[in-house]
């Protein structure tokens, strides 16, 4: 806890630099805006709120549950042309196709996460399971993610996700498959099993826990409060769940974020997303060294107005983190169940 030390990740096979000490040197840097507070219910400019026009001109639904569109904006397109063949190896290029939707959460823009009920939650994770099965029967990779807050680029404030799923595994993904492959093959048992029985065991990193699952702030956390969502039991995809581990689920993501919006005392920043085995092709492979997970990633350090910024050091050399995780843990740990307002 006072001395810098290394840690080594398995799931990415790098390593991060943990100084705590660091966390003692006075901040003169930046101090972020707090989310704004007065967010109404509904409005006619919000373009993902019920009735709304967006930017291609289609009107909303009335919805009173999700609701699925596809993007405006799309990242990926499902006809995009092949590229050009390479004269040299270090100039490559590949095909990258793909679909791009954004899925509502709620009708009401001043809700998050935290602050819906169980089975409106549940009904988003339904949402996310649906998805992943239709997208996954044909692309190798569907990625759900949520940006939370204007501090990550979310531009609209509405209590909603994104799911992407391409033609190609993309680079963390790869890197995933590869790791927890290696792993089974070394140790005949997938990593993140093992893994959960571990932190479920020692405890000085869980932050919460139920009959299905366990959130922790893993061993080789980056971000300050960085968590990661494990199940109990071996499961490869979000669809692959239970209706008892979906509604587990709904409760332990409730509880984790409200603990993440009362330790500042603010709407929590942070981009999460689900990790489980690839899909179309890969449905028909042995993905036994998969494990379902979450990863939450919040940049917040200090305060609500004052963030981690990964820079200098971190992008040229190795991420850095100013506190252990074991005391991010305690911290989370310690915190009420029942959401500040």
């Amino acid at each position: 806890a006072e001395h810098q030390h290394a840690r080594y990740n398995p799931l990415r096979d790098d390593w991060v630099l943990v100084s705590a000490h660091r966390a003692k040197r006075p901040w003169q840097g930046q101090l972020e805006k707090p989310p704004a507070e007065d967010v109404p219910r509904w409005d006619p400019k919000n373009p993902l709120c019920p009735g709304a026009t967006r930017a291609n001109g289609e009107v909303n639904p009335q919805y009173e549950g999700t609701f699925v569109f596809p993007n405006d904006f799309p990242a990926l397109q499902p006809d995009a042309p092949e590229p050009d063949d390479s004269d040299h190896p270090l100039f490559q290029a590949a095909p990258a196709r793909g679909v791009c939707k954004v899925m509502c959460f709620h009708p009401w823009s001043d809700l998050t996460l935290p602050l819906m009920s169980l089975p409106e939650i549940r009904a988003v994770i339904d949402a996310w399971a649906e998805l992943a099965t239709e997208l996954g029967a044909s692309y190798p990779w569907v990625q759900i993610f949520e940006n939370k807050g204007a501090m990550m680029g979310c531009s609209n404030p509405h209590p909603h996700c994104q799911v992407w799923a391409s033609s190609f595994l993309p680079n963390e993904a790869r890197l995933e498959d590869r790791t927890q492959r290696q792993h089974l093959s070394q140790h005949s048992v997938p990593m993140l099993l093992e893994y959960a029985e571990q932190e479920a065991r020692r405890k000085e990193r869980l932050v919460v826990e139920n009959a299905d699952w366990l959130v922790v702030v893993p061993y080789w956390a980056t971000w300050p409060y960085q968590t990661l969502l494990l199940p109990r039991r071996h499961v490869c995809r979000l669809q692959d769940l239970s209706d008892s581990e979906r509604d587990n689920l709904a409760s332990i993501m409730q509880r984790l974020l409200i603990k993440y919006d009362n330790l500042f005392e603010v709407s929590f920043p942070y981009s999460m997303g689900w990790h489980g085995a690839p899909t179309g092709p890969y449905l028909e492979e042995d993905c036994r060294h998969w494990q379902l997970h979450a990863h939450y990633y919040p940049p917040l350090l200090r305060s609500a107005t004052v963030r981690k910024f990964m820079v200098g050091y971190e992008m040229l050399a190795q991420v850095q983190r100013d506190l252990t995780p074991e005391q991010a843990a305690e911290r989370l740990r310690s915190l009420p169940e029942v959401h500040y307002k």
